[in-house]
């Protein structure tokens, strides 16, 4: 049976994610070219622009989807447990290692994005907002009436995954959890 045009438009946006996860992941924002990404795809150039704008939309679609599928796995353990050990250990968890097909490549992408939008001033208030959203739920989240610790726990999270990415046995869950623990009890 031939493809409804909703379904084919829904194969076309997901070729372009998996191909910016791909492609981005490999060779940068900036070494991924629309051409490059939509050939990855399969698909046209024209075709990305329909369905994301631009190159910049295309990847936050992609980390919004990471995102979403990340933020509802940790809302599903934190609403099954009050223990706060095992809410820090969720939150570590799916952040290093995110649920969503191709999440391994999530953070070295938000990397990515991070570096673009410091040196692209049109994409720095978007992705701006995303932290600040982030932010505002990682506050109402944690046990914490501290204002800051949004960015607080964000800060230290990404920090501790650029140096487990490099050396993985110098950061522990462990030594994650502990961390965090540490944090957001300086913080109440």
């Amino acid at each position: 049976m031939a493809k409804t045009q909703q379904e084919r438009r829904e194969d076309t946006r997901q070729r372009l994610l998996s191909a910016a996860r791909d492609v981005i992941a490999e060779r940068g924002v900036a070494g991924a070219s629309i051409d490059a990404l939509a050939e990855a795809a399969d698909r046209t150039s024209g075709a990305l622009y329909a369905q994301f704008g631009s190159k910049e939309g295309l990847l936050l679609a992609l980390l919004d989807h990471w995102k979403d599928a990340t933020s509802g796995a940790i809302a599903a353990d934190f609403s099954s447990t009050a223990d706060l050990d095992a809410r820090l250990d969720s939150l570590w968890r799916n952040f290093v290692d995110p649920p969503a097909d191709g999440g391994d490549s999530w953070l070295l992408l938000e990397h990515e994005l991070w570096l673009y939008a410091c040196r692209t001033p049109a994409v720095r208030t978007p992705v701006a907002a995303r932290y600040e959203r982030a932010r505002r739920h990682l506050a109402t989240a944690l046990p914490t009436d501290e204002a800051g610790v949004g960015t607080l726990v964000i800060a230290l999270m990404i920090g501790l995954e650029m140096q487990r990415r490099l050396d993985p046995d110098a950061v522990s869950d462990e030594l994650a959890r502990a961390g965090l623990r540490t944090l957001l009890s300086a913080t109440t």
